[in-house]
């Protein structure tokens, strides 16, 4: 059974996959009013040096697919 996040609420992950320092130290999805966005969260540090997370909230990007399957275009 697949997770299913409940309404209003989301998850961040640690980002197992970062290769640039621009990439998400987090990521993951969040339910607002049963639209599902995506979340990235990074780890910055205050001039006082403390420490806290950076969020940016976006829509789903889609996904590619490698099959070359129909995607609308003409060629």
């Amino acid at each position: 059974m697949a997770f299913k996040l409940k309404e209003d609420h989301g998850s961040l992950w640690h980002n197992e996959n970062k290769s640039k320092d621009n990439h998400p130290d987090y990521t993951g999805k969040i339910n607002v009013g049963g639209v599902i966005l995506e979340l990235g969260g990074w780890k910055n540090e205050t001039k006082d040096g403390k420490t806290y997370l950076g969020i940016k909230v976006s829509e789903p990007m889609e996904k590619k697919s490698s099959s070359g399957g129909d995607d609308g275009s003409p060629f």
